[in-house]
Order: structure tokens, then sequence, then C-alpha cells
């Protein structure tokens, strides 16, 4: 065999041998610098984040139905009714798209939105103490357990989403991870308000007429 075929020959050998020790080392880099636990962290912010989501939306579906009951017993409650709907509609109407999570502003807004729900929800159901057939009506009975699963596990939610961002910004800061995320503009991440973590660290309380 010639020199020149010997050459190419070790050439097309070595390349994927020298591409498969670059892709190795890589790796290894990445690994060690928390690249790859800093991804991990912020998909399960992401994904936390979507949980708390779509518990606020399943207590959202929820609303209609029990304005619907209670207004066949409190038709005078017009008030009432008109808070609820405009809450409601302000909560739809907020964009949950992830940029939220890295918009504090965005992420106030959010919660400012839920928290007027949290508001009207309470004024309609504290409607029923007015009215004892409609605390004896099966189908609010029915409603008023699903809200309260639902109270329950939007604390839930929420209170692991604080964990999942708590997690992750310690990450960020932490060094030698925290030159990783300089390095990728990867940014500690907005959470709730210090001022409500300790009310939606439980489940909100709803009078239901005890």
């Amino acid at each position: 065999m010639k020199d020149s075929q010997v050459r190419t020959t070790s050439r097309s050998i070595l390349k994927p041998l020298l591409l498969s020790g670059v892709l190795a080392v890589s790796s290894v880099g990445m690994t060690g610098c928390g690249y790859n636990n800093l991804q991990a962290q912020d998909e399960q912010v992401g994904a936390a984040w979507s949980e708390v989501v779509n518990q606020y939306q399943r207590r959202a579906d929820l609303i209609p139905n029990l304005v619907e009951v209670v207004k066949k017993y409190a038709q005078h409650e017009e008030d009432v009714f008109t808070e609820v709907a405009a809450a409601r509609s302000r909560a739809g109407s907020m964009q949950v798209t992830p940029e939220v999570l890295n918009d504090p502003a965005a992420l106030k807004r959010y919660q400012d939105a839920q928290a007027q729900m949290d508001g009207a929800l309470s004024r309609l159901m504290a409607v029923s103490e007015r009215y004892p057939e409609l605390k004896a009506d099966t189908s609010f009975r029915e409603l008023q357990a699903q809200l309260e699963g639902t109270e329950n596990r939007i604390a839930v939610a929420r209170n692991r989403y604080i964990q999942e961002v708590q997690s992750y910004n310690t990450t960020v800061r932490q060094f030698p991870t925290n030159i990783t995320a300089k390095v990728f503009g990867l940014d500690a991440k907005p959470n709730f308000s210090v001022a409500n973590e300790k009310e939606i660290s439980t489940a909100p309380k709803v009078n239901f007429g005890e």
C-alpha cells in the first residue's frame, strides 16, 4: 500500500475518533460546569408553572356552573355575579407564556389577577350564607367540593413552583455554576412574593357555611 493511501486511510479512521473525543470532552465539560443541571432545573420550573396554570384553569372552568346554580336562588346578587365575571375575564386574558417566568412585572400582574379572582369567589360563597335552600342544593354542594379540592391543588402547585424556582435560582447564583449561567444568559427567575409565601403554602380557606 502506498504512503498516500495509508495516510488517507489513517485520516478516515482518526476523524470519527477525534470527533467522538471532542464530544465526550464537551459533554464532561458541560456536566462539570453545571450547564446540564441548569437546563434540567429550568425544565422543572417550566413544568411546575404549567401545573399552576392548569389548576387555575380548572378553577376558571368551575366558575360558570357555580354562578348559574347560585343565580337560581340569589337572583338579586347581580353585583356579585358581575364582579366574578369581570375577575374571571381579567384572569383569563392574562398571557401565561413561558416568558412570564422571566418577567417579574408580568408574573405580578398574573398574581394580582388571580388574587382578584380569590376575592370575587369569596364574595360569591358568602352569598350562600343568606340562602339556606341554596346551601342545601345538591349541585351547589358538589360544586363546593370541587372548588375546595381545586383550591387545595392550586396551593400545592404554587408551593411546588416556589420550591423549583428557589432551587434553580440557588444554582444560578452559586459558584461555579453562576459563571456558566452568565455565559449562557441564564438569569434568576422571579418568584411569588415573600408576603404571599406563608399564605400560599397552605390551601386557601373558603367559607362554605360552616
